[in-house]
């Protein structure tokens, strides 16, 4: 076993509070997003009528925005937060810009869920145009995105502080996949800031007649299709790092490991064309382009799926397991954790799978405006994403308060409700979209239709699978406010060792090429260039269209 020792007690009290304040709004967000997602799902099956004075898109929003946007960034920030202090730690710095960033963050999110709730911003997650929200909820948009730029910029400082201390050495696994990660995000949100601060904003306040509407789409999916990869890359951080810890192994290459979050700075930003198969004013070979730029990423994930079993065959072999279900058989379900994380990389596979499918243009074309589209949405984020947050707390509660969990037990069955639930829910979304049955839309009988009535089944079973999660998100509360508020049962030390970050084995060092993370930027940028200055040029060589806004709710 090959541990950083050194992290085991290198994070200090306001660096943990700093982090605890960014799960605590990661949480609230969870909380309220899936109260309102299950009333989405009842409502959306007919089983339940929601009041005139909150109506479904509404509610759809709020869900939307809370848990893909708010939940994740907060959770994966805070996390990040972690994997620098713990390896990269200066107990005697400042975390001012660190404190800059939560209070952006929170008070652009805060601004944001007023306008949704006080039904001044129902145009859902993606918030597209012509829809036109309150100028509020743009503003709240771009400051928490700015906060995760404030943020970054802590780590290249801290990180930059360490290469000096550090002269010649890599930087540190853990941070180096959080710099990775957060520079892909910084790259991908110019996009939508350009489009948020530029566009939408004057175009709410009134200050301009109208707006591109084309353009905020290609500016919108710049970002929308990275914002996928910022998830993943969030859920691979513990996976890489915090899997191998949990059974005493060293990470499987480090080499490898850095590849293949290179690989994602590099092809996760020239793909999102392939969102706008059916819009106008963007040639054919810009979208044949960026489809097989989409199927390339397929690559890192497949790299990750080869060393995350060979790390699980490593454990194996150390207690004398071999072949498949032997290995399988070996691995510590009990553990929470690690279970939680285990079934999210199972739900992975199946959400990868329709990845791959939604990037056909053939099949596209026929699935993208179905359920089919809502439930690969949920398997992919809400599966290897969320589950794998939700189940990392239950190793960094402890690291963080210093307090046993309230209830193994408890905590073991929500990560199994969670599985069921998203499995249940995904699979009856992917069937009714198989079936026709559109997304964005809140009943659909249609007059009576057969076809209609042959959805209603799945609609069921989907709210079903949504009251399942449901209650896994009820035995987390449980758990979480259990252990917050018990007393504290272990040692600051031992609490430390909660939540650790594995290293790489003696002599396993990557290539200095594999370390330099500016390199790579600008191969990015370089390739954003080839697959975006087309359609851009074409776009602004045609007339362009203002739309002056509408309000449909």
């Amino acid at each position: 076993m090959i541990v950083l020792d050194r992290m085991n007690t290198a994070t200090t009290s306001a660096q943990r509070r700093l982090i605890f304040a960014h799960l605590t709004v990661a949480f609230a967000a969870l909380f309220i997003g899936t109260f309102f997602g299950v009333l989405q799902t009842l409502s959306h099956a007919n089983a339940i009528q929601m009041p005139p004075w909150f109506d479904y898109y509404r509610m759809l929003t709020t869900h939307g925005v809370l848990l893909a946007l708010v939940f994740t960034t907060f959770f994966i920030t805070g996390l990040s937060h972690l994997a620098v202090y713990q390896t990269e730690n200066y107990p005697h710095r400042s975390i001012a810009l660190g404190w800059l960033a939560f209070w952006l963050m929170t008070v652009g999110t805060v601004m944001a869920a007023y306008e949704i709730l006080a039904g001044n911003a129902s145009v859902l997650y993606t918030f597209y145009a012509p829809l036109k929200a309150s100028p509020w909820f743009y503003v709240g948009a771009a400051l928490l995105i700015v906060g995760t730029w404030v943020a970054l910029l802590e780590w290249l400082l801290v990180t930059g502080a360490w290469r000096r201390d550090h002269p010649g050495e890599r930087t540190p696994l853990p941070a180096f996949m959080v710099l990775a990660n957060y520079i892909m995000w910084f790259l991908a949100t110019i996009g939508v800031a350009i489009e948020v601060i530029f566009m939408l904003i004057p175009w709410a306040f009134g200050w301009v007649p109208g707006v591109d509407v084309l353009l905020t789409r290609m500016l919108f999916w710049y970002f929308g299709h990275p914002l996928v990869y910022f998830w993943l890359l969030g859920a691979y951080l513990v996976w890489y790092g915090v899997v191998p810890a949990i059974l005493k192994v060293p990470i499987f290459s480090d080499s490898l490991t850095r590849l293949a979050f290179i690989l994602f700075i590099i092809l996760s930003l020239p793909v999102g064309i392939h969102h706008e198969f059916s819009d106008p004013g963007i040639a054919d070979r810009w979208k044949l382009l960026q489809t097989g730029l989409t199927l390339m990423v397929v690559v890192p994930s497949l790299m990750t799926a080869f060393a995350l079993f060979a790390t699980f065959e490593e454990y194996a072999a150390k207690l004398g397991k071999t072949g498949f279900f032997g290995i399988v058989g070996s691995l510590p379900w009990g553990d929470p954790a690690f279970a939680g994380i285990a079934l999210a990389m199972l739900l992975f596979i199946f959400g990868g799978i329709g990845g791959i499918l939604n990037a056909s243009y053939t099949l596209d074309s026929t699935i993208h405006n179905t359920m089919w589209v809502v439930g690969h949405f949920h398997i992919t984020v809400g599966g290897p994403v969320a589950l794998t947050l939700l189940a990392a707390t239950w190793r960094l509660l402890p690291a963080l308060t210093g307090k046993p969990l309230f209830s193994i037990g408890l905590a073991r069955a929500q990560v199994w409700l969670w599985f069921v639930g998203m499995a249940v829910m995904s699979f009856a979304m992917h069937t009714e979209g198989l079936m026709g049955a559109p997304r964005r839309v809140e009943h659909y009988t249609y007059g009576g239709s057969a076809i209609a009535a042959a959805w209603q089944p799945y609609s069921l079973l989907a709210a079903g699978g949504g009251m399942v999660i449901f209650l896994s998100v009820i035995a987390f509360a449980i758990v979480l406010f259990g252990t917050i508020f018990s007393k504290p049962e272990v040692t600051e030390a031992e609490s430390a060792r909660a939540f650790t970050f594995a290293l790489a084995r003696p002599g396993d060092e990557a290539p200095s090429a594999f370390d330099r993370l500016g390199l790579w930027t600008l191969v990015a940028i370089a390739l954003v260039i080839v697959a975006y200055a087309g359609p851009f040029y074409q776009h602004f060589s045609e007339h362009a269209y203002l739309v002056p806004g509408m309000r449909t709710w």
